[in-house]
């Protein structure tokens, strides 16, 4: 199998456990804060990955540091949005990213492929049948449009680094302690500062959670994040934006098995509209083939 399907084959891996990490965060969410879920789950996974750092070079440092930090602003606004509006609405818009990464190629004077645009345009449609409750605009839909920015831009960056990286699982590993670096300094200084942070309080959530927290941190972030890098090294950003928009859908299905959630005929709609997609945009033309990286 040629590395570019590999490569997509990995990230729909990827796409597909991320689907299963909305209702493992909704468990926590009962005894945790948003950030001390991201906080705990990225820290996990940076210490089984932190001696991947030692052969790192300067450039795995700086770059991996640089997409932690995007990361966590991309959770930051997409929990901030769904505090103010409902999970499908947040979907939605959060998944509107798949329109940021081709107009960020645009603005580097690379157009879309044909195919891209299918496929972008029948994801859109997925994701509207999917998700969308209809009512006003509202603050929480500006912070998700925010957050659908930053996840676009943080793919894009993804597509670029995973090229030059001279060793990808040292960019992976820079990349989550980031995020939980950027998490743990939001605690000390917002969370911190507006109330004690009650340790025991904490300790005992871990104990009675962690189960999920082993999920999340092992396999859905260290085991997930390092499979995603090596996928977005081998497909165009393209590509992965339309594969990842299929998110929404893997957390419908997955709140169906996990927590028996209805999935209604429009979720089921949304969600073959969006593997429509997928499968459109490898449509390949001659015009249309992606610089190959054997690494």
């Amino acid at each position: 199998m040629p590395h570019r399907f590999r490569g997509i084959f990995a990230l729909l891996i990827v796409t597909l456990v991320w689907g299963t990490t909305f209702p493992a965060m909704k468990d926590l969410s009962a005894h945790f804060s948003s950030v001390w879920i991201v906080f705990i789950r990225f820290v996990l996974a940076g210490v089984l990955l932190s001696p991947f750092l030692i052969r790192a070079k300067f450039v795995d440092y700086w770059t991996g540091a640089l997409l932690g930090a995007v990361l966590f602003i991309c959770y930051m606004f997409q929990l901030a949005g769904l505090s103010l509006t409902s999970s499908n609405r947040n979907a939605f818009v959060t998944g509107l990213n798949v329109l940021v990464v081709p107009l960020l190629g645009l603005l580097t004077g690379k157009p879309p492929e044909r195919r891209i645009v299918a496929a972008i345009l029948l994801a859109i449609a997925g994701l509207f049948a999917l998700c969308w409750d209809g009512g006003a605009w509202g603050k929480g839909d500006t912070l998700a449009l925010c957050g659908a920015f930053f996840f676009g831009l943080y793919v894009k960056l993804m597509e670029v680094t995973t090229r030059k990286a001279s060793n990808l699982m040292a960019l992976t590993a820079m990349q989550i302690i980031g995020v939980a670096v950027c998490a743990g300094l939001w605690l000390l200084l917002w969370e911190g500062r507006r109330a004690p942070i009650d340790w025991a309080y904490i300790e005992d959530g871990i104990r009675i959670h962690y189960v999920n927290f082993v999920y999340l941190g092992v396999i859905a972030t260290a085991g997930i994040i390092s499979l995603q890098t090596w996928g977005q090294r081998h497909t165009s950003a393209n590509e992965a934006a339309v594969i990842y928009a299929f998110e929404p859908a893997c957390a419908a299905i997955a709140g169906y098995f996990w927590l028996n959630e209805v999935m209604a005929w429009k979720g089921v709609l949304g969600a073959l509209l969006m593997i429509l997609g997928m499968i459109v945009s490898q449509w390949e033309t001659k015009d249309d083939q992606i610089p190959a990286v054997t690494a």
